[in-house]
């Protein structure tokens, strides 16, 4: 896929791992995280501290009117708001989809179970998860993967399980196991977009398939 530049520092990333930013129909600015508006976007690939920090300065303003060759823009204060509730949202759809397609699993037990038998390609918990449930399952998924003696782990989510259970429609979801590689590819790219933004990105467990991505930072 071809790569995109962000505004603000210039480097070239997969479209997959940034935030497009797209133009209302009032100027103001908006963020198009499935890329699917129409017209000129900007990119941008920075945490949110540091777009906290340009919009404050008015480096984002700067940076947007000229890849939009404008400066009648509207930039709101809560954009950062807004960009993180849609890639939080964007990982719970994803969830929600894999639990109706029957993708993953929840419950310690069973879990416990399918780490062992080496058949996980990807062990979620819970922010608010329990560290003894956590180290267990994450002890489970080692062995499992010929891998004990390492810090192989699951990745805690920046989500609790309140928001976790509404999403999949099921009770007291606290971990979450995926045996379907390609299902485990598509909630990575979910997730590792939401911590790379929240700036506490973490190495994904197992098996993972990175995405693959020569373009200015405008499209």
């Amino acid at each position: 896929m071809t790569e995109r530049k962000c505004i603000l520092t210039g480097d070239r990333a997969d479209p997959a791992m940034l935030i497009r930013l797209a133009v209302g129909p009032e100027g103001q600015i908006l963020p198009d995280l499935r890329a699917k508006a129409p017209g000129r976007g900007a990119w941008i690939g920075v945490s949110r501290p540091e777009l906290e920090s340009a919009l404050a300065k008015g480096k984002l303003k700067a940076a947007l009117a000229r890849a939009f060759k404008t400066g009648e823009l509207q930039v709101p204060d809560t954009l950062p708001d807004l960009i993180e509730q849609g890639l939080r949202k964007a990982v719970l759809d994803r969830l929600g989809l894999e639990a109706r397609a029957s993708m993953l699993l929840t419950g310690s037990e069973k879990i416990d179970v399918a780490c062992r038998k080496g058949d996980v390609k990807l062990l979620l918990h819970a922010s608010d998860a329990a560290a003894d449930g956590n180290r267990k399952l994450d002890q489970a998924l080692r062995v499992g993967q010929d891998a004990e003696g390492t810090d192989l782990a699951g990745i805690t989510l920046p989500v609790d399980r309140d928001a976790l259970s509404m999403a999949m429609g099921r009770d007291n979801v606290v971990h979450i196991e995926i045996t379907d590689s390609r299902a485990a590819a598509r909630l990575r790219g979910a997730i590792g977009r939401l911590e790379s933004y929240l700036g506490c990105a973490t190495e994904a467990p197992a098996h993972g398939e990175p995405a693959s991505a020569d373009a200015p930072g405008v499209g």
